[in-house]
């Protein structure tokens, strides 16, 4: 009996702690409820000492639903009280404490008490249709002093009004850090007045490309010139200021440099002539590290120093191909008078004059993790974008990193089903992903662990062609990358932020904003079942609303319900879609199965793939989806300069005659074809024996879509080696890097 009425107080416990839930984001460190409710006037009375400049800001964000007026009686509704004195690592906590008669916030800074009102607004927005707040204290600030978001205007330019826009977006989350990427290969878009054909020649293009990568189509239409005058940038900055935003430039270098040499060919290894890139990707004309270039970088960056008052400027230092620098005798010549190792050294050399120089000026660098490349320079930072491993070497070297994973941070990715989204780069990086990154990697301990400075998301531009799709990127992930870098974030209860952020909606559809919908519509997942494979359904709402078919026609209210995962007992195709009311709420979800005897089984990698596209691990070479060569999303695996050594367990000893696979070729995005395959065979998973293998030529021919007939065999495991074409060679993009291989599925018939 005790044990009974336990249980039924931890359940009604756990009720009252979800009604009482605030829906706020990013979640507050620590909220207790009071007794009472502060009842929303139709005009709120505000103190005459407040903060002028945020409380306008506050004002004009509430203007639609409430009304204000100033005084100095003791009527206020709205208090304020600065702490005395600042206590370092606090600028941005505060305290909230709402009563029945007034409102009272208390920081130690004006940015605390604009963090306050962020909390405030939501508050009024979601309690208004009430007309009443819950009493209540708050006691908030971040766990990570960098919480930013990144945007890419080169590969496609926003207006003024638009990065304007973005900033209040930022603002609203409680982010304070817009790192801006200025200048690539593609366009450079800052106007420098030492240097004028950057922006008369660098800021246009003849054309761009359009659609897939792999289609490689272009408009035809000349693109520009686009960038931004010195007087419009200070105008940014300043709006960003006013919301207690630090904006962080990034001036690429050495690579991605085509846009800046179009204008100033003498800057490069050789003669030229060059042109802003139509393409994406990663070109080998860079920056030659010889003394006009360092006095060009330094006089820009004496400009960009000027315009941008923040502590730190990104310098780029990513996707810098050698093969220029290993074929000019000046750079050679570097190498042997530096005592350099090689070009890996001359790029470190490069990174530590630009950054001796910065420092000299009271200012630091940031860049993207293959700064580490040849040493780090001594104050530099590191922005850990390829997994976490530069972020952690950086810590482990007492050197401050900013971790921005493309497997959790990177937004140009898929945010739901590929087949239902608009064209992405690629990657699968759904709302929840996002949502269960910890900043901090476990490889550090507490000391190390200080050195990181906080996360970041970076939206990189060549498939977003407009501002509307720039929202639908960021919308709702930004939410959870806020809740993430407040500390707040806990991802064994993410059903309780989703079900957050879908209010949030509301916020977001009276702004006009045009935000991903993908949790809504249905996502399914793969599972091993007692007889291969079976397919899991879920959606934010109630999977009882869920219907289905398997014969390829499109799901109707009459169609079966979803209960159950479904069971897949052969090649067919799966549609779904979510029903409430009798009416269709969601996209119809479609997925096609191929199955063969390798499907469901057991299946082990030697070898794990990259965290960018690694969605469902080894299993998804046996979950019976055949990859889309236009969508690297959830159905490929990538390996970056590793080969796929997969292990199948059939359980038992299987009769087959054929193994298939895909792989791709995409040396644009450094995806080059397998430069070999062997198939082997054991009864015990230990002694195997090769029974098949094919060249790089056979490859070639069959344009990776591999099918091997192997005459009758039998066995219990399946060996598949698939050798990775290694270092990308000389004369293709990314020379010198590690190529990607990429593979679907492993059938066997």
């Amino acid at each position: 009996m005790n044990r009974i009425f336990l249980v039924f107080l931890m359940m009604m416990s756990s009720l009252v702690f979800s009604q009482n839930k605030l829906n706020v984001i990013p979640y507050p460190q620590k909220v207790e409820f009071l007794k009472g409710d502060f009842i929303i006037p139709e005009t709120l009375i505000l103190g005459n000492d407040l903060p002028k400049q945020e409380t306008s800001y506050f004002k004009k964000r509430l203007n639609s639903i409430l009304k204000f007026k100033n005084s100095g009686k003791s009527d206020v509704q709205l208090v304020y009280i600065q702490w005395p004195k600042t206590v370092v690592g606090k600028e941005e906590s505060y305290r909230i404490e709402i009563s029945s008669k007034h409102i009272k916030i208390e920081s130690y800074t004006q940015q605390g008490y604009f963090l306050a009102l962020q909390t405030l607004i939501q508050l009024f927005e979601n309690y208004h249709g009430e007309n009443k707040i819950p009493a209540m204290k708050i006691e908030d600030q971040p766990k990570f002093a960098w919480r930013g978001m990144h945007l890419d205007v080169c590969r496609h330019f926003f207006t003024v009004d638009e990065v304007k826009q973005y900033i209040d977006y930022l603002a609203m989350y409680k982010l304070n850090t817009f790192h801006w990427h200025l200048t690539d290969d593609q366009g450079w878009r800052i106007e420098i007045k030492k240097y004028p054909k950057l922006t008369q020649i660098g800021s246009k293009r003849k054309e761009s490309m359009i659609g897939a990568y792999v289609d490689n189509t272009f408009d035809g239409k000349p693109y520009g010139p686009y960038f931004y005058t010195q007087e419009q940038i200070k105008d940014v900055v300043k709006y960003a200021q006013e919301r207690h935003i630090t904006i962080v430039p990034e001036i690429e270098m050495p690579g991605h440099a085509l846009a800046a040499l179009s204008a100033y060919p003498e800057l490069a290894c050789t003669k030229g002539p060059f042109e802003a890139a139509t393409k994406w990707g990663v070109f080998d004309d860079v920056f030659c590290p010889k003394e006009e270039t360092f006095t060009f970088l330094e006089n820009v960056l004496d400009e960009v120093a000027q315009l941008f008052p923040s502590q730190y400027i990104h310098i780029g230092g990513d996707e810098c191909p050698k093969t220029r620098w290993k074929e000019c005798a000046h750079c050679q010549e570097l190498i042997r008078k530096n005592n350099l190792k090689d070009e890996h050294g001359l790029q470190s050399y490069f990174i530590q004059r630009i950054e001796k120089y910065l420092n000299s000026k009271g200012r630091k660098i940031i860049g993207w993790d293959e700064i580490l490349e040849g040493g780090l320079a001594p104050n530099a930072a590191v922005m850990s974008w390829t997994g976490v491993n530069g972020g952690i070497e950086a810590a482990k070297s007492k050197h401050f990193a900013v971790m921005t994973p493309g497997a959790y941070c990177y937004f140009d990715h898929y945010q739901g089903d590929p087949q239902s989204e608009p064209n992405a780069i690629g990657g699968f990086t759904p709302l929840e992903k996002v949502y269960s990154y910890n900043p901090i990697p476990d490889e550090l301990n507490a000391e190390q662990a200080k050195y990181i400075l906080g996360v970041q998301a970076n939206l990189w531009t060549e498939y977003i062609l407009d501002f509307k799709q720039v929202q639908y990127m960021i919308f709702p992930r930004l939410m959870a990358l806020s809740e993430v870098g407040w500390g707040t974030s806990d991802p064994k209860n993410y059903k309780e932020f989703e079900n957050r952020v879908i209010r949030q909606f509301k916020i977001l559809d009276r702004m006009k904003v045009n935000y991903a919908k993908s949790i809504y519509n249905i996502s399914g997942k793969v599972i091993a079942a007692d007889k291969g494979i079976a397919y899991e359904l879920s959606t934010s709402q109630d999977v009882n609303g869920i219907r289905y078919t398997l014969d390829g026609t499109i799901p109707t209210i009459d169609s079966k319900t979803y209960h159950n995962p479904v069971s897949i007992p052969g090649s067919l195709t799966i549609k779904s879609a979510y029903f409430e009311d009798g009416q269709l709420k969601s996209a119809v979800s479609s997925q096609q199965f191929t199955v063969s005897k390798a499907t469901g089984k057991n299946i082990i990698l030697e070898q794990q793939p990259n965290e960018n596209y690694s969605f469902g691990g080894a299993f998804t070479l046996v979950d019976g989806i055949l990859g889309n060569p236009r969508q690297l999303g959830k159905t490929w695996l990538g390996f970056q300069g590793k080969d796929v050594v997969a292990t199948i367990d059939f359980g038992q000893k299987t009769g087959f005659s054929e193994v298939y696979f895909n792989t791709l070729e995409n040396k644009g995005s450094w995806i080059h074809l397998a430069k070999s395959a062997q198939i082997f065979v054991s009864d015990d998973n230990k002694n195997f024996k090769m029974i098949k293998e094919i060249g790089k030529e056979e490859i070639q021919n069959s344009k990776g879509k591999i099918q091997l007939n192997l005459g009758p065999q039998t066995s219990r495991y399946l060996k598949v080696k698939i050798e990775n074409a290694g270092i990308i060679p000389a004369g293709n993009p990314g020379a010198d890097s590690k190529a990607w291989l990429f593979v679907d599925e492993i059938g066997v018939n």
